[in-house]
């Protein structure tokens, strides 16, 4: 591995070439990986007793003592129980003689510097860039996951480079990007490495957000949105059959995430991939949308993206755009105002319009944004405010709402 000060210098050529941060490096895969899987060689006789350079050991957070001496896993809702030496279904996290440890702190494997429009974040400092990095691991197994050779990857299994998140801090300042964006894996898994740099990016004027699969509890998702800025949330389906089948996981606590982040108050957006046969029936789409004018209200913005054949999916075509078209007007019928259709370049569903009087505010080419219409947060035609994050400032100065205490007990003593 390089010196960390030369990778976190000013960026040079050689930089550039390989952490792929150019913007032209953003493509299907999690940016540009400088990890290399070691799949077939972990575990080898060789490899006895090597440290890697995909773990590096750092206290977890969110974890308690079991009466038997294990760990319960206290970070997302399947509250793993791990005994001694064993770790959780993530593969990050382990009892190292009854103490809790991550073994992904600041392990990057993936950084690239990406327009927000490819979070996709629409609403947030639209044309902005973010400084996004993952690490290994994941709390789901999506089969269509097109990051899988990370997020399905063991530490030890992917190369990475250690970096500590005063050193991300610094190089984000230097490639004066405004916000840093923990995505490509799964953010909540390298939950504690997020939550320190997001603290100490705020210190220093950055913002956060997490792009994620919205699988974790309240009290660590309460904790962190103390420093994040935003999020984005991907939305499987609205069946616990697809998200048992699919991801091996379940809906109900990704709809209490979102219940949570709305009750929070943090800008956070939605992100459903459209599959065929498997989560595009009108009857599920108008389920889904009428839940989320309800709960959540109509202005979260909702995207649409066309599924192409990945991982473990391989069997199912692209979606067609007349499936994106159909599933987009269910949405706007139920009372959605900000609908798009992703993976789709040129198309007008990509474009943000008034909700007041449908006004063409902001027109995208793919992850460039064309033209900005937006003033001060409102249409410059009518006058109506665009729900959205529109400046640093405005990034900076959200502090989530407080959940309230408990009412004190009416019982007599």
């Amino acid at each position: 591995m390089d010196n960390l000060d030369n990778i976190f210098a000013s960026p040079s050529r050689r930089d550039v070439l390989r952490w792929g941060l150019t913007c032209g490096a953003a493509c299907a895969l999690a940016g540009t990986r400088f990890a290399r899987a070691q799949q077939d060689n972990a575990g080898t006789p060789e490899l006895a007793g090597l440290k890697l350079p995909g773990v590096a050991r750092h206290e977890a957070m969110f974890w308690e003592k079991t009466s038997d001496g294990g760990i319960k896993c206290l970070l997302c809702p399947r509250g793993c129980e791990v005994t001694d030496d064993e770790r959780g279904y993530c593969g990050v996290r382990e009892n190292q003689g009854g103490r809790y440890q991550t073994l992904v702190y600041g392990t990057l494997c993936s950084a690239n510097v990406d327009p927000i429009e490819k979070k996709p974040l629409f609403h947030y400092q639209p044309g902005s860039q973010a400084f996004s990095i993952a690490t290994a691991g994941c709390n789901m197994e999506c089969k269509f996951c097109q990051n899988w050779q990370i997020s399905q990857y063991r530490p030890e299994q992917v190369e990475s480079v250690v970096t500590e998140p005063r050193r991300l801090v610094e190089a984000c300042q230097a490639r004066k990007c405004p916000t840093i964006a923990y995505t490509y894996s799964e953010p909540v898994v390298f939950y504690e490495y997020v939550h320190d740099t997001a603290a100490l990016g705020r210190e220093h004027g950055l913002g956060s957000v997490m792009i994620s699969n919205g699988y974790i509890q309240e009290k660590p998702l309460r904790q962190l949105c103390r420093h994040l800025t935003g999020v984005k949330i991907d939305f499987k389906a609205f069946t616990d059959k697809f998200y048992q089948e699919m991801c091996a996981g379940q809906l109900k606590p990704v709809l209490s995430t979102l219940e949570t982040l709305k009750d929070i108050g943090i800008w956070f957006e939605l992100v459903m991939l459209v599959v065929p046969t498997l989560n595009d029936s009108p009857d599920e789409m108008k389920q889904m949308c009428d839940w989320i004018a309800k709960h959540l209200g109509p202005d979260v913005p909702l995207h649409l993206t066309r599924f192409h054949p990945t991982y473990r999916v391989t069997n199912l075509p692209q979606t067609p755009v007349q499936t994106l078209e159909r599933c987009r007007q269910i949405a706007l019928d139920a009372g959605l105002h900000y609908v798009y259709a992703g993976n789709v370049p040129m198309h007008p569903g990509e474009n943000t319009y008034c909700h007041g009087c449908k006004n063409e505010l902001i027109r995208r080419i793919g992850y460039e944004v064309a033209s900005n219409q937006i003033r001060d947060g409102k249409c410059p035609k009518c006058g109506t405010t665009i729900p959205g994050v529109w400046s640093q400032e405005q990034a900076l100065a959200f502090k989530p709402r407080e959940k309230p205490a408990a009412p004190a007990s009416t019982q007599p003593r």
